[in-house]
């Protein structure tokens, strides 16, 4: 085992969680070994506090998390030391932004995308029903991914080529658009890369006796940033759509199985030496 203490950025849908089940059951093994050995799990997601908080609790995780693709981080008050600089308390949280919050980017779809409309539709204007049918979460879990705070997930139902014309209505309207699985992200110029690498560094300054290391996993092209910004990069395979594409060519994985299993197969390589 490595001196190093990892910190391991993770998506989870389609990664830590499988893509049809969002269960994380193939991955338990491994994961309670690495906290076992002190390396600290981090969630690196499209999904919403409400959500991962959700899933930290079934998963037993103490750890900082970031969330709606690299908007805010949320830092847990007894983690570190002290406060970490530019964060807010809420609750019994730190909460660092990087981006304008959800209304802001309401009132951009609404405005440059009304040439678009019956094209598409946000998690604003379904109700849980629909987003149960389009996720397969179940009511519950579709109520807890519908409190975002950041961004607009959006579902596309129209042509290619009217989604490309959106898109680029979006971007000029100073939108960053990210495509992940199932939904198109509207939301701020942030990323996951530079969430992970503001966190990194938080790690470093609070805890100056330890030596870090970064690995993150990603199946998906939102994930990219994550990738190339991590000291060592994982693509999770997916039956889905193909790997990540990143430029990174070295401490680059790729695992030969899907989701959960395919995230312990390779961080037991990586972490623990077995093949």
């Amino acid at each position: 085992m490595s001196l190093t203490t990892f910190l391991i950025y993770t998506d989870l849908d389609g990664t830590l969680l499988d893509h049809d089940s969002y269960s994380f059951a193939p991955a338990l093994n491994t994961l309670e070994k690495l906290k076992s050995a002190g390396h600290f799990i981090i969630p690196n997601t499209s999904k919403t506090f409400a959500e991962i908080e959700a899933f930290r609790r079934e998963a037993k995780l103490q750890t900082p998390f970031i969330f709606e693709n690299g908007a805010a981080i949320a830092i847990p008050k007894d983690f570190f030391p002290w406060q970490p600089p530019e964060t807010v308390e809420k609750d019994d949280m730190w909460i660092k932004s990087f981006t304008q919050e959800r209304a802001h980017w309401l009132s951009i779809i609404q405005q440059h995308g009304q040439h678009f409309f019956g094209m598409f539709r946000g998690f604003s204007q379904m109700d849980v029903a629909e987003v149960v049918n389009l996720t397969g979460l179940t009511p519950k879990d579709a109520q807890l991914a519908m409190q975002r705070h950041y961004g607009e997930p959006v579902h596309w139902s129209g042509d290619e080529y009217a989604k490309r014309e959106f898109l680029h209505s979006m971007q000029a309207a100073g939108a960053t658009v990210l495509t992940g699985g199932r939904f198109t992200h509207i939301c701020g110029e942030t990323d996951k890369g530079k969430a992970l690498q503001w966190l990194t560094q938080v790690f470093s300054q609070e805890c100056e006796e330890q030596q870090f290391t970064s690995i993150a996993l990603g199946d998906s092209q939102n994930d990219s940033a994550m990738l190339e910004a991590a000291d060592i990069a994982i693509q999770i395979k997916s039956l889905q759509h193909p790997f990540p594409i990143i430029k990174k060519s070295k401490h680059l994985y790729q695992s030969t199985l899907c989701g959960p299993e395919g995230w312990s197969e390779c961080l037991e390589k990586i972490v623990f030496n077995q093949e």
